[in-house]
């Protein structure tokens, strides 16, 4: 992976974040699985996977036993 492509995929990955931190501001008690993550926002498998984990470490979400991210 070239530094521009990787410049240009965190930089994707941080609006993704951002945009995914607003929409569960926005949206009170919103739960979502990741295939519905991943359909809502038209991400791929990789960016779905990343951007779930960046929140989780952040401590922003939280994954249910059911398999949905909640606000933690």
């Amino acid at each position: 992976m070239t530094r521009l492509s990787q410049m240009t995929r965190e930089d994707t990955m941080t609006d993704w974040i951002q945009l995914i931190r607003a929409e569960y501001h926005e949206i009170p008690g919103l739960h979502l699985t990741k295939p519905q993550v991943q359909r809502l926002w038209n991400l791929d498998t990789s960016m779905c996977e990343a951007v779930l984990q960046a929140l989780e470490a952040a401590r922003f979400l939280r994954r249910t036993h059911s398999g949905a991210y909640v606000k933690a």
